[in-house]
C-alpha cells in the first residue's frame, strides 16, 4: 500500500488571486513546474505537505469566489473530469468532461441549479502520492426555492506532470474513500 498522509485543511472565508496564481494563469508551465517539483517528493516530506496544503487551499478559495480560471490552471489539457454519479444518473450532467474548458462548462451549468453560493469547506486532505483525496462540507441551497441541502463532498484527483489529469467527485465521502482504497472507518475526526 502506498504511503498515506492525512492532514486537516481549512480555507479563508474571503480571498483574492495571489501573485503565484496570476503568474500560473499567464505562464501555465511555471505553475506546473513548481507543482511537479513538490509532488516529486515523498508524501511524508514536510515541504511536499506544505506545498500541497497551500496549493489546494488556494484552489478551493478560487472555487469559492468563482474564479474558475484560477482553478482550471491546475488541470492537465487532457483532464478527465467525472462529476457526481448522482447527477449523471439524474440526467443533470454528462458522465465525463474533457479538459479545463469542459470542467468550466460543467461548473457554470450547475449555477442554474444551485446558484453561485455553493462553497466548499474542506476538512481533510489525504495524500496518496500520485492521487489526492479531498474531503469537505458543501452546504447548498436550491436555486429559486432556497431549500437548504447539507451535503458532503469528496474528490479524488490524479496528478500527472504537475497537473490534475483525472478528477472524480463524490457526494458520499465513504464512497470516495473506498474508491481511493481507504476504509471509511479510517476517517480522521475534524480538526485533527
Amino acid at each position: 500500500m502506498p504511503e498515506v498522509v492525512r492532514r486537516p485543511l481549512q480555507v479563508r472565508e474571503s480571498s483574492r488571486r495571489t501573485l503565484d496564481q496570476r503568474l500560473a494563469i499567464r505562464f501555465p508551465w511555471l505553475g506546473a513546474a513548481g507543482f511537479r517539483l513538490v509532488t516529486a517528493l515523498p508524501p511524508s516530506s514536510r515541504i511536499r505537505q506544505a506545498g500541497l496544503q497551500r496549493t489546494i487551499r488556494m484552489a478551493i478559495e478560487a472555487y469559492n469566489r468563482r474564479d474558475l480560471e484560477a482553478v482550471a490552471v491546475a488541470f492537465h489539457p487532457r483532464l478527465e473530469y467525472y462529476p457526481y454519479r448522482e447527477f449523471v444518473e439524474a440526467g443533470l450532467a454528462e458522465p465525463c468532461y474533457h479538459g479545463p474548458s469542459g470542467y468550466r462548462s460543467y461548473i457554470e451549468a450547475t449555477y442554474d441549479v444551485w446558484g453561485t453560493e455553493v462553497r466548499l469547506y474542506p476538512t481533510e486532505l489525504i495524500d496518496l502520492g500520485d492521487r489526492l483525496v479531498l474531503l469537505a462540507d458543501m452546504p447548498m441551497r436550491a436555486q429559486g426555492s432556497g431549500i437548504p441541502l447539507a451535503e458532503t463532498y469528496a474528490t479524488i484527483a490524479t496528478i500527472k506532470q504537475g497537473k490534475v489529469i483525472r478528477q472524480q467527485d463524490f457526494l458520499d465521502q465513504a464512497e470516495a474513500l473506498e474508491a481511493a482504497g481507504l476504509a471509511s472507518r479510517e476517517r480522521t475526526p475534524r480538526g485533527g
